[in-house]
Parts: C-alpha cells; structure tokens; sequence
C-alpha cells in the first residue's frame, strides 16, 4: 500500500488546512498590527473586509507551499503549475458551502440541546438537587452534545477538502526519483533562484512596512480616548511675589483678628463664671438659717 492510498481525505484535508493556516497566520498578524495603528479594527467592518481581500494571495501561497509539500513527501507526485491558485478557489467554494451550513446546523442542535436539558432539569427528580450542581449537569448535558455534533461536522468539512485535494493528487504525474531527490527538489522549492534580489526584495518591504506601522500610529505615548472627557484645566497666570505678598499679611491680620476676638471672650467668659460664683450662697447654710428665723 503506497502512501497515497493510505492517506484517508479526512488526514489530507486536515494537513493541507492546519500547515497552511500557521504558514499564512503570521504576515495576517503583522496586517492586523498594521489595521491597529491606522486606527481601524481587522474584526470590524472596513477593516475585516480589507484583511479578508489581502488574505487571499496568502492563503494563495500558503495553501500552494503546503500542498506542494504534501505532493512530494506523501504521494510521491509531482504537482502541475498554479496548484495554489486552484486548490484555492476549489477550497473557497467548498468554504462558501460548507462553513454557513456548520454555522447553522451548530446553532440549531444547541438551541434543541438546551431546551431538552432544561426541561430535564426541572423533572421532580432534579428539582431539588442546589443550584450549583444543576449548573454543572445542565451544562454539561448540552456542552457534550454540542461538542460532538460540531467535531463531526468538522471532520466532514475537512473530508470534503481532502477529497478535493486528493483529486488533484490524481491529476498530477507521479514521479519516478527516490526519495532522497525528492527531499531535494522539497528543499530547492524554498530556495530562490536569485537569492540577492530575493533579500534585497524583502529588507525593502519591510523597512517600508516599519516606516508605515510608525508613521500611522497616531501618537506613541498612551493617551485617554477621545470619548473621555477630561475636565477643562485653566492656566495658571504670571507669579506676582508684591501681590502674594499682601494677600498672605491680609489673611495673617484676619487670624491674628480671629486669634484675639476668640482669647477676649474666653476672658469674658471666666470673669462671668468668677462673678456668678460669689453671689451664690454656700452649700448647708441657708436651710440652717431659715431653721433660726422659724424658731419663736
């Protein structure tokens, strides 16, 4: 049994998907960076929409590095010219099909999920049991169910890829050299032929990247959002040293004033005490002489 007989689609699909999202994933990182410091979000409309129409020659190139890898190491093959580009626009419609109806059939078995386990859940026989345990049986009872469906629906989607790149396998012409060439030829497709150039080609870009990320980021310090409102501070006029002066002796006179208005009440306050306690008769000896004056 050869190596392309063993692969099932399911294998295929999964390596061609998996290899060339990472291959392509990083410059789709470096252009969201990019969306970010020109101020448009990559996850919200225009920018979405332009990250997806600058993905496609990526995933373009990706999608033909990696399957003509593929080609070489597991069938034994040698692909025609443009296989990316076609494998790209088999992949694309297979996407178009396949992915709203996972979106859909996902939605749908997860709503029924949830109703059957909540109405599971309020049986008499779960009725009692304490609300944390009936969080976690309730969401596993769905969860599970849920995970299932979605793993199968993406083993079929990936089927069906494979199955498209399996046909291209069967197109291609098988090759006739060993092994060892072909992990040559592998190495030489990654090798470019004018390697000066190829260097030159990419310093360039991405000093011309570097100055567009730097020049399009709006400040480079960290600064509030424009929908904070900060309060209005007013500048501060000249420092006049006559001017503070004077207003420092106008508040010292006012506390001196309130210093000495405060000590003259206390003074006013104790001679007060001093004279209602002489006038006030000692204690014990009133009642004695009213007792003298009774007597006949």
């Amino acid at each position: 049994m050869t190596d392309a007989q063993s692969m099932s689609p399911l294998k295929t699909g999964l390596a061609v998907v998996w290899y060339s999202f990472w291959t392509g994933a990083p410059v789709k990182l470096a252009l969201c960076l990019l969306f970010m410091a020109m101020g448009t979000h990559p996850w919200e409309m225009p920018g979405v929409g332009l990250l997806l129409l600058l993905s496609i020659p990526i995933d373009m190139w990706a999608i033909g590095l990696v399957s003509r890898t593929l080609f070489l190491e597991k069938f034994r093959v040698t692909p025609r010219d443009g296989l990316g580009i076609r494998l790209w626009l088999h992949i694309t419609i297979v996407n178009a099909i396949c992915l709203p109806l996972i979106y859909y059939i996902q939605s749908a078995v997860t709503d029924v999920a949830k109703s059957v386990a909540a109405s599971i859940m309020e049986t008499d026989l779960m009725k009692d049991m304490p609300v944390a345990e009936r969080i976690g049986i309730e969401l596993t009872a769905w969860g599970s169910v849920a995970t299932v469906v979605l793993l199968v629906l993406l083993m079929i989607w990936l089927t069906v890829i494979g199955r498209v790149v399996l046909r291209q396998v069967a197109t291609a012409s098988p090759t006739q050299e060993s092994y060892q060439d072909l992990i040559t030829q592998w190495d030489l497709m990654r090798v470019p032929t004018d390697q000066t150039l190829m260097l030159t080609a990419v310093t360039a870009a991405g000093v011309v990247l570097t100055f567009v990320f730097w020049g399009a980021i709006p400040n480079t310090t960290p600064h509030p959002h424009e929908d904070y409102k900060l309060p209005v501070a007013k500048a501060a006029g000249p420092f006049k040293p006559i001017e503070s002066l004077n207003k420092d002796e106008k508040v010292l006179a006012q506390i001196d004033a309130q210093i000495t208005a405060l000590e003259a009440r206390q003074v006013e306050l104790e001679t007060e005490k001093k004279k209602t306690g002489k006038g006030a008769s000692p204690r014990g000896k009133a009642p004695a002489a009213a007792t003298k004056a009774d007597k006949p």
